[in-house]
């Protein structure tokens, strides 16, 4: 296998790769972001929230590549699927609010 870099996006972070598999002649586009400053700004934010909730209140930032991936599977679009989505614990890292959604 060789992982072949195709696009370097300063602006987003995002590195697309075209990993490419000779034994059974197989691609695959994979993209990698590095998240590390949202979950430190996140971090920050929730620890500096407020305890209480009012309208329109920011509950979290999510990278690109996640966001991507949560429309492909149609989270984006399924408010249910999102907020349950948002107060997954696996998910914690993307919030920048404590409580439920």
């Amino acid at each position: 296998m060789s992982k072949r870099l195709i696009s370097d996006d300063k602006a987003t972070g995002i590195k697309t790769y075209l990993d490419y598999d000779g034994t059974d002649d197989n691609a695959t586009i994979v993209k990698e972001q590095d998240v590390t400053g949202i979950v430190e700004y996140n971090k920050a934010a929730f620890d500096a929230a407020p305890k209480r909730w009012g309208e329109f209140t920011h509950v979290g930032r999510i990278p690109m590549t996640v966001y991507m991936e949560l429309k492909e599977k149609g989270i984006l679009d399924d408010q249910q699927e999102l907020v349950k989505w948002l107060n997954d614990p696996n998910n914690a890292m993307w919030r920048t609010r404590p409580g439920n959604v």
